[in-house]
């Protein structure tokens, strides 16, 4: 029997961020994974991740600025480069989405504008001047925005929680969660754990932990998504220069579901374009229905481009609520048990700001952040886990 401050389910990023957070206030934390730490098929590992401010809810918008300020944080502290700050651009064309004021592009202008954050804007002729592998009308540019290493966050957090004595036991199921006086008692294949606080991070196993907790009815309604093309593509050898993170930055069409990570070197030789259906965002009919109708009216550029399936992290299934809303906070029902689940393809950014808050939770009782939005005791009597049912929702949320 091990005995520590804070037990956490869940060794995937926003787990590690907790134990990270945790233990810089000295508590003794023990992580348990499941699977295996670094599984390119789980949702917190891969290649890259953007982080953006270019949400048109300005809750989320505030709360990605506030995590780059903790990536940053986590950059000092760690000695790591994770972030490779080339900025994000939201673009639209008229001949694809007709009403450009109503795009996502203009609409997320007009949250980053109302939160100060630094933006730069382009016409159609600006926009050939700079990047002239592009073909659209308008474009914006979130400044404090790019991808994230994710190796280096997985060097740089493994390093760290070695360095202040965090246990991670991989490989190991929950079969039971009780009181123990105070504490909680939590029996595994690797044995018993006693802990002050607990936190689970198990992403799409959360309700089958949640429901070892004695007493507790929470049920988390949970679906499973992916985007549905994912892929590299390598530009001729006397254009790559051009789509390179230095060069080039996330380019975003998300009225037609589309993403393009930038070339950074060392890490991916090629330009990573994403095809999706995100929930929040406002979807119409638009000329865009995959990747090769993206490139050919928008980005001409990567014509000649050689195309490969992404078949890492991309192909995974991120995990989605109901509501669209993260699920972060107190377990109701059950006194020091908190959960964070629900984060989609969009969550990784939000990874040190949740650890913070998940960790300030179960080691000194309460967060310094307005977290009242995503209670999961809205779920407290739900038990619609459905998968079916749950994606006709989003589906629908999303038209």
């Amino acid at each position: 029997m091990e005995d520590c401050d804070l037990l956490v389910i869940g060794g995937g990023v926003m787990g590690r961020f907790t134990a990270y957070h945790a233990s810089e206030r000295h508590a003794r934390v023990i992580v348990l994974e499941q699977g295996r730490i670094g599984d390119p098929a789980t949702a917190s590992y891969g290649r890259t991740r953007s982080f953006r401010n270019d949400y048109l809810d300005a809750t989320y918008a505030r709360l990605a600025h506030e995590a780059f300020r903790l990536w940053g944080d986590f950059e000092r502290r760690t000695g790591a480069e994770v972030l490779v700050r080339c900025g994000c651009m939201n673009i639209a064309k008229r001949s694809v989405t007709h009403d450009l004021e109503r795009t996502y592009a203009q609409l997320s202008l007009e949250t980053l504008t109302q939160l100060g954050l630094d933006t730069e804007s382009f016409d159609a002729e600006a926009l050939r001047r700079r990047f002239p592998y592009l073909d659209a009308d308008i474009a914006h540019l979130d400044s404090d925005a790019g991808v994230v290493d994710v190796p280096a966050v997985d060097r740089a957090l493994a390093r760290a929680l070695h360095e202040r004595g965090v246990r991670t036991l991989e490989g190991v199921a929950t079969s039971a969660v009780a009181r123990d006086g105070a504490s909680i008692r939590v029996t595994t294949d690797a044995g018993e754990f006693v802990t002050r606080s607990l936190v689970v991070t198990a992403g799409h196993g959360t309700n089958g932990v949640v429901s070892l907790l004695p007493g507790c009815r929470l049920r988390i309604p949970i679906a499973k998504d992916r985007p549905s093309e994912a892929k590299y593509l390598v530009p001729p050898a006397d254009a790559r220069h051009r789509f390179t993170a230095d060069a080039m930055p996330v380019i975003a069409y998300l009225d037609a579901g589309i993403y393009c990570h930038p070339i950074v070197e060392g890490l991916v030789d090629a330009v990573k374009i994403g095809y999706y259906n995100p929930p929040d965002v406002p979807r119409g009919t638009t000329s865009i229905d995959s990747i090769a109708g993206f490139v050919e009216q928008c980005m001409p550029g990567l014509r000649d481009a050689a195309v490969s399936d992404v078949e890492d992290v991309d192909r995974c299934d991120y995990d989605l609520v109901a509501d669209d809303d993260f699920v972060l906070g107190a377990i109701p029902g059950f006194a020091n048990a908190f959960v964070g689940v629900g984060w989609r393809g969009t969550g990784y950014k939000f990874a040190p700001w949740v650890g913070r808050v998940l960790a300030e939770h179960a080691i000194q009782g309460g967060t310094v952040y307005d977290i009242a939005r995503f209670d999961p005791a809205r779920f407290d009597e739900g038990d619609a886990t459905d998968e079916s049912t749950v994606t006709e929702d989003l589906r629908a949320a999303s038209r």
